[in-house]
């Protein structure tokens, strides 16, 4: 029997259809939620990202603007316009789009900005504040991720789960927020990488996969156990001359061989990744409550 498949595009639309909400009950107390987005450079792929994300902010009643700089900017520069907009009422969530031209650090970029606006939850203080399971605002991707899980029945509480990959940006985090004591996680996390000896050893055991390894159709059918659920965070682009682009994404999943012994599965599009988007509106709709609150 084929898996269940875990729908992101729906889940992701209930989400936004709360935050639609509260986005209103905010406006009616006079607090517009503000995103602001600082795109350096002219990569396709994060221009894209970017436009996503403005619409998906009017989409749901709060603010939005998008400031574009050039390829050439400096570093000093950036980190100008970073603390300008730090202090900027207007806006309660600060994103800098990774990845940035090579002649500006990035981890000075994200130490510019306010923790308190950081909805990418990138900032050191932020991360330290995961870790420790007294989170301000969660990385949106590993949000997602555990978000998939409880809305789709499939709450990791006691489960063991297993994360190829370990990024800071969703591997590292996301074991991080499943081990806490706390709804929607309580889980035994094991990571693994491209060092682990013997993945595959590791990978049947698992009773939720997340795979975040960045490499296209890396879990074959014969790494998982039946019955496993598989959270497929990989968006990798492989050549598809029948496709009408030429190409076509994939997840790091072998999805048609693995959905046939899982119990439930993420699509590669349509999972994880309008997941990533929604909880970037959920964090800085959380900033704008607590500056309102005077938090």
């Amino acid at each position: 029997m084929s898996a269940k498949i875990i729908d992101g595009t729906k889940i992701s639309a209930e989400i936004r259809c709360e935050l639609k909400e509260e986005v209103a009950g905010l406006k009616a107390q006079g607090v517009v939620p503000g995103l602001v987005v600082v795109l350096v450079g002219d990569d396709p792929a994060s221009a894209v990202y970017v436009r996503n994300k403005g619409k998906a902010c009017i989409d749901i009643g709060m603010a939005s603007e998008t400031i574009t700089l050039p390829a050439s900017t400096t570093e000093a520069d950036v980190v100008d316009l970073v603390k300008k907009l730090n202090a900027d009422p207007r806006w309660h969530g600060i994103l800098v789009q990774l990845p940035l031209p090579k002649q500006i650090d990035e981890s000075k970029i994200i130490n510019a900005i306010d923790p308190a606006k950081d909805v990418d939850a990138f900032h050191p203080f932020n991360v330290g504040k995961i870790l420790i399971g007294e989170p301000i605002f969660m990385p949106c991707t590993p949000f997602g991720v555990q978000e998939l899980l409880t809305r789709s029945g499939n709450d990791p509480e006691g489960k063991h789960v297993v994360i190829c990959g370990r990024s800071n940006i969703v591997g590292k985090p996301l074991a991080a927020m499943l081990v806490q004591k706390r709804k929607g996680a309580n889980a035994t996390v094991t990571i693994v990488h491209t060092r682990t000896k013997d993945m595959a050893s590791y990978t049947r055991q698992a009773d939720i996969l997340v795979a975040a390894a960045g490499s296209p159709r890396m879990i074959k059918a014969d790494m998982v156990r039946e019955g496993v659920v598989v959270i497929d965070v990989g968006t990798n682009r492989v050549d598809d001359p029948t496709h009408p682009k030429g190409w076509r994404l994939v997840g790091d999943v072998d999805f048609d061989a693995v959905k046939e012994k899982a119990s439930a599965i993420t699509p590669v599009p349509g999972g994880v990744g309008p997941m990533t988007i929604t909880m970037l509106l959920k964090n800085t709709v959380k900033a704008a409550k607590m500056r309102s609150e005077g938090r």
